[in-house]
């Protein structure tokens, strides 16, 4: 049986280019989601297609950076269709791992995803130190009301009742209190 896996990293990103792929080649059921591919564990519809699969299955998508973003999370991956008798293969990469050469392919691509993982954080990391620095990029504004939370501590109300009226982590009340006794 040929199952198909596609994923999205936003909402805001459609399923549909991968959906058309995965039916055409013939994939009888479809695991489908809307998740980052960070880690392979906090995919929902990923476990539950390969706890589907079954041996002589073929696991199907339309590229490896849909399955893994990482080596560490594509060896597990393809280590856990393995032991089950099962194959994977992509539409868009020579990917296919009945064959010898197709596990190799899959092993370098699976290195140059976690590199271009990679590239791109240092990347992102760059444009966010140079907003800092030109004073564009200011982080997230403050969710609680510091002044409010030291005048109400000041007049006796107790962290603990403060931190819940408010709505906020009792760390937070010891925090703005400069972690002194209240």
């Amino acid at each position: 049986m040929l199952v198909g896996y596609a994923r999205v990293s936003s909402t805001g990103q459609s399923l549909e280019v991968q959906r058309d792929q995965l039916q055409q080649v013939g994939c009888e059921k479809l695991f489908e989601e809307k998740r980052s591919g960070r880690n392979a564990a906090d995919r929902q519809q990923l476990q539950a297609a390969l706890e589907f699969v079954r041996e002589g299955d073929t696991l199907v998508i339309t590229r490896i950076d849909r399955l893994a973003r990482s080596v560490g999370d594509l060896e597990g991956i393809v280590g856990a269709l393995k032991a089950k008798g099962v194959f994977l293969r992509a539409t868009e990469q020579p990917i296919d791992t009945s064959t010898p050469a197709g596990v190799a392919f899959l092993q370098m691509l699976g290195v140059f995803a976690q590199f271009e993982t990679a590239i791109r954080k240092e990347r992102q990391l760059e444009g966010i130190a140079k907003a800092k620095a030109s004073g564009v990029y200011q982080g997230r504004k403050a969710s609680i009301d510091a002044e409010a939370i030291k005048a109400a501590l000041a007049s006796g109300e107790k962290p603990a009742a403060l931190a819940k009226r408010l709505g906020v982590a009792r760390s937070s009340v010891y925090r703005l209190a400069g972690g002194a006794e209240v």
